[in-house]
């Protein structure tokens, strides 16, 4: 099986907060999308897009609960995300 391997940058970073006082962050909501290059070679080929052929399309929502990794996801900041199968 052939991998997918997708660039994405982030779009927004949401605070979540708790509903019992005092409120205190609970989680961070990462909001992601494709990265779309301004400009493609004839082929449609491009590091931002190998799993779309011109502009690419895509968003990704995650929770994130884990305190350790709040904070570290910022604005405009580029990933890439690898989809690999999993065993069942």
């Amino acid at each position: 099986m052939t991998m997918m391997h997708a660039k994405l940058q982030v779009g927004m970073v949401t605070e979540n907060m708790g509903y019992s006082e005092p409120k205190e962050k609970t989680s961070e909501t990462l909001h992601t999308h494709a990265v779309a290059a301004s400009k493609y070679p004839e082929d449609g080929s491009d590091d931002d897009n190998t799993y779309a052929k011109w502009s690419p399309g895509a968003k990704f929502v995650i929770n994130i609960v884990n305190p350790a990794l709040w904070g570290e996801f910022k604005h405009g900041d580029k990933y890439y995300v690898d989809f690999t199968k999993a065993d069942a």
